[in-house]
């Protein structure tokens, strides 16, 4: 590895070594973050919500400043696979937040600034979160609460600060309304005091620990997912693909994926791959009407919650108590749902390198009628089983004859959804077994995905999975 940039994204994630802390004393040092005494939820009637109701028209949930977020209901009608409509909830946050990284370079190594931050919704009560983790009402300090910190690194007051990663990046399309977060990933030269929360990891460290279940937050995959881990002068002098004879740590997978980001042998160009997802926007169609929630065709408002169908989610309300947090005690609503969803891309080597099966998908909440999803997305993987008309390759995913690369149980963010869980898999289809592929699918390489999540094209579920690939075990 003597050719490689050592301080570079791709050594980072081939660095498993800390200077700060061993694995066991960083999983000490997180548990010790989690105080039963000062983090609480509690669930509570929506109509006991400090500072939060539905107003008297029925229309939204909404906060007593008029800032945060709102629950509205949207009534849906779309052509997408099949002409269907619906009415549901959805969480509308007109505001841009920030979820960044500061990085620094110690000994010849890039290390990412982490937090151990309590979210309501969090399974494990904390989650690895980035250096800043903030929402518009959060950095404008709309709650009256403490400045968050760090937040002098990313909003210019700082200098001799430099943009590694700067990107648009949207939440999932089918819970929030055309929400997007700036994803960022910068470097310091200053010394910096790190408050008990925060503490150090190279980015070979994080994706190792997205191989467990719940420890990295929603939003430190989405800011991971978009890092450039061949970027330009990684590799010196070399030809990319000697990278293999060099990197003798690398895994079996690892080879495949790194192939995949450096290679030109694609099923399709660039150019082909956009003709193609033009041809998807101008092909699908997606009106979505505010309607009250009251009015809302299959969903009931009570007292604790607004519900419809038993197999999907709800909204309920919750007490919050976090000792560590910029407020220590609020109430808001959450979307609640107690079945665990599947995301799944499927993969297989074509001319050598791996290609990706990306889905065009339709969303009430999407910006531009599509996003890029991964090849399975669906909610309550279980009751999918049952069901006669399945996804697109659903039943592949539980196929012996496929190998797994990658099975985890990921947790939404914990902000807005209540202990919502994903299992996010990557899945290789044997070399030279034939896919059919539908209209509204299409192969992709790695270094393609890349260039396309560059513009905000991905969703957030996808990001989710692409964020836990790595090139060692």
């Amino acid at each position: 590895m003597s050719l490689i940039n050592p301080t570079s994204f791709f050594s980072s994630s081939l660095t498993k070594e800390n200077k700060f802390q061993d694995y066991k004393t960083f999983k000490a040092w997180l548990a010790e973050r989690c105080k039963p005494e000062e983090f609480k939820v509690e669930r509570v009637p929506l109509d006991k919500m400090s500072k939060w109701s539905l107003d008297e028209k029925g229309v939204c949930i909404s906060h007593d400043s008029g800032r945060f977020f709102q629950v509205e209901g949207i009534h849906v009608k779309t052509n997408f696979i099949c002409d269907t409509e619906w009415d549901q909830p959805i969480i509308n946050q007109p505001e841009i937040g920030i979820l960044g990284f500061i990085t620094k370079v110690f000994d010849g190594v890039r290390y990412f600034l982490i937090q151990a931050k309590m979210e309501p919704g969090n399974i494990n009560t904390l989650q690895i979160s980035p250096s800043l983790q903030a929402t518009k009402s959060n950095f404008s300090q709309v709650h009256k609460g403490k400045r968050p910190i760090f937040l002098e690194y990313f909003n210019g007051e700082k200098k001799n600060v430099h943009v590694l990663v700067d990107h648009l990046q949207t939440e999932q399309g089918g819970r929030f309304y055309r929400k997007r977060n700036r994803n960022i990933v910068i470097e310091i030269e200053d010394s910096i005091d790190l408050p008990d929360e925060f503490c150090w990891l190279t980015l070979g460290e994080m994706k190792a620990l997205l191989k467990e279940d719940n420890i990295l937050n929603m939003d430190t995959r989405s800011v991971l997912s978009t890092i450039p881990i061949i970027e330009d002068g990684v590799i010196g002098n070399l030809e990319p693909l000697d990278l293999f004879d060099l990197c003798s740590i690398l895994s079996t997978s690892g080879k495949k994926f790194l192939k995949s980001f450096v290679t030109k042998n694609s099923v399709n160009s660039i150019e082909e791959l956009l003709s193609w997802y033009t041809s998807q926007k101008t092909h699908w169609e997606i009106e979505v009407a505010k309607t009250p929630l009251t009015q809302m065709e299959g969903w009931k408002v009570n007292e604790w919650s607004i519900e419809g169908d038993s197999r999907f989610f709800s909204v309920i309300g919750v007490n919050v108590v976090a000792g560590t947090r910029e407020v220590t005690n609020w109430m808001q609503p959450l979307l609640e749902d107690k079945h665990i969803g599947l995301l799944c891309f499927m993969c297989q080597e074509i001319n050598g390198a791996l290609h990706f099966i990306v889905q065009a998908k339709v969303e009430p909440g999407n910006l531009d009628v599509i996003e890029l999803s991964p090849t399975v997305s669906c909610s309550n993987y279980e009751y999918v089983k049952t069901k006669s008309n399945r996804p697109f390759l659903f039943d592949e995913v539980f196929n012996s004859s496929n190998s797994v690369l990658f099975d985890s149980l990921q947790s939404g963010e914990g902000g807005r959804f209540f202990k919502i869980q994903n299992r996010n898999m990557l899945i290789e289809i044997p070399t030279g077994q034939k896919v059919e592929i539908p209209f509204n699918y299409t192969w992709m390489t790695l270094s393609q995905m890349k260039e396309f999540m560059r513009y905000g094209l991905f969703n957030v579920e996808a990001r989710s999975i692409i964020s836990g690939i790595s090139f060692i075990e």
